[in-house]
């Protein structure tokens, strides 16, 4: 059955509609040129290989995140179908989990590989990183795939059991085991968003500390290269990564505090955020990597070719 929806709420759900289907564009691009690139070389760096599942986890998450709120303001009761909402939630829970962890993997990839410490800890993992990152990401992965499954029996667990709609007194006590029942999912989730959060932080203030000095010595000894232009793009580009992690992580963080207050104002901002961060963020990355800018740029000309044939 259609529900009758407000302004406010069809305003909502346009702004989202279109954060929504430009980041699943955008990484949905992305993984285009990635997957064409692989075809033709047979292989995939390091790099490459994170961006790839990167770009593939946020386009889900944006997707399944899309259709949740559009079931919930056009045919709400849709949701209250068996499994429908259970298997919304855990599949969001699952491409969210394994997007904010590949993005954790990403930065520290780039610290690594980018920043130059004589610490023998360090110069051993700047020489296995190839070998590390697909342990990374599998391990990622893996982790996701069980918040996943989690929150799936953790719904499940709370819809069959504790909700009754035909008494006012027994709702309220149904929400407070709900409540109960999602603490610890809640612990375990904050947990992820806490520790991928600290992993962009110490290696962003790594990276930017190497790249500082590393223009600090070129600037003692006058040398001018290639090379410094290229690390004081780096630094710009970690800085940038670090501001929009950690609106990001704030939102987070918020979704959890108001997870059970569905009529909350803030909660709308946060989605917003939400659905325009991954976007945003594979744009930024689409054109600090070469290959994806030119590819990207191509796009105009392409398209204005194809014009003037017609």
């Amino acid at each position: 059955q259609k529900y009758n929806v407000t302004s406010s709420g069809a305003t909502i759900l346009a702004i989202i509609s279109l954060e929504a289907f430009a980041g699943m564009w955008i990484n949905a691009f992305m993984v285009c040129v990635l997957c064409i690139g692989w075809v033709k070389k047979k292989t995939l760096n390091s790099n490459e290989r994170i961006l790839l599942l990167l770009g593939c986890s946020r386009f889900w998450s944006l997707c399944f995140s899309w259709i949740y709120s559009f079931l919930s303001n056009i045919y709400p009761n849709f949701l209250l179908v068996h499994s429908i909402l259970q298997l919304l939630e855990g599949a969001y829970s699952f491409c969210n989990c394994s997007n904010l962890s590949f993005s954790a993997c990403l930065c520290v990839f780039y610290c690594i590989k980018i920043a130059n410490f004589r610490n023998s800890f360090f110069i051993y993992l700047k020489v296995k990183i190839d070998r590390i990152v697909p342990w990374l990401l599998l391990g990622s992965t893996i982790f996701s795939l069980i918040i996943g499954i989690l929150v799936y029996n953790t719904i499940d667990t709370a819809l069959c059991k504790n909700f009754n709609f035909t008494c006012q007194e027994r709702l309220c006590k149904a929400s407070i085991r709900i409540e109960e029942h999602f603490y610890p999912l809640f612990f375990l989730t904050g947990f992820l968003y806490t520790t991928s959060f600290m992993a962009v932080i110490f290696s962003s203030v790594f990276l930017l500390f190497s790249l500082w000095r590393h223009k600090c010595n070129m600037q003692t000894n006058s040398m001018k290269d290639l090379s410094i232009d290229a690390h004081i793009k780096a630094m710009k580009s970690i800085l940038s990564f670090f501001i929009m992690y950690s609106i990001n992580f704030l939102s987070l963080m918020l979704t959890l505090i108001y997870a059970m207050d569905f009529q909350n104002k803030a909660i709308f901002f946060v989605y917003l955020i939400q659905h325009a961060y991954p976007g945003l963020h594979s744009l930024i990355l689409i054109f600090t990597n070469p290959k994806l800018e030119k590819a990207l740029l191509r796009i105009p000309s392409c398209v204005k070719c194809k014009v003037c044939m017609r």
